[in-house]
């Protein structure tokens, strides 16, 4: 069986969370994946379909070429998996499709701190082994708006858990779609290293992965 290639991005251009090498070394753990990772935004005007997903691991700012955002678009609208962990809602401000593609915008976050994510979809492989109301200690980041209009909401937060949301009672934090042909995942969560070795956190993270890169899209 020919196993799952992942390209994974981890450019900044803005603020660098130190959990990224964590970040990649889970990638390479969790399943049955071959990971390829590069912080070259030359590597993103090659053409990407050798990948069932890229994911962008907590890129922030301008990461992107011109032939590299039209490469990605082209992947995704042609059936290509896209996973965005963290801070990939801080990523291609000016670039529109990006906005489209993730589903919403970065605008805050409060103290790192306790909380709790609330399971909306109790089927999704991202969702399904978490339970009810899943403790967890994270950045609990704010959107600039809710994008449960456009996209499949799986987790959202509690904001009378912790301190500094400023969302009020709609507050998606993980949720998937589909973008013409492609698959998109992305979940708000991730902030510290020591969230890629927590084995729900894990899960979350593979089972979002799979699920956007398809079972059929192996590597070739």
């Amino acid at each position: 069986m020919t196993a799952t290639r992942l390209l994974a991005y981890t450019r900044t251009t803005a603020y660098r969370h130190d959990s990224i090498p964590a970040a990649v070394r889970a990638l390479r753990t969790l399943g049955p994946f071959e990971v390829d990772t590069t912080e070259d935004p030359a590597a993103l005007e090659q053409p990407l379909d050798g990948y069932a997903a890229v994911v962008f691991l907590s890129t922030s700012g301008q990461v992107l070429t011109p032939p590299g955002r039209q490469r990605l678009a082209a992947y995704v609208e042609s059936g290509g998996g896209f996973v965005g962990v963290h801070a990939a809602a801080c990523t291609e401000e000016d670039w529109p499709y990006y906005g489209e593609l993730l589903g919403a915008r970065f605008a805050r976050h409060p103290a790192l701190q306790p909380g709790h994510a609330v399971t909306e979809d109790r089927d999704h492989p991202a969702t399904r082994h978490l339970p009810a109301v899943w403790r967890f200690t994270d950045e609990w980041y704010d959107f600039r708006s809710s994008p449960r209009s456009s996209v499949h909401v799986l987790l959202s937060a509690d904001e009378s858990s912790y301190e500094g949301g400023r969302m009020g009672d709609d507050h998606p934090l993980a949720w998937c779609h589909e973008k013409a042909a492609g698959r998109v995942f992305y979940t708000a969560l991730g902030h510290a290293a020591e969230a890629y070795a927590d084995p729900d956190f894990r899960a979350h993270l593979l089972g979002g992965i799979t699920w956007a890169a398809r079972p059929g899209r192996a590597g070739r």
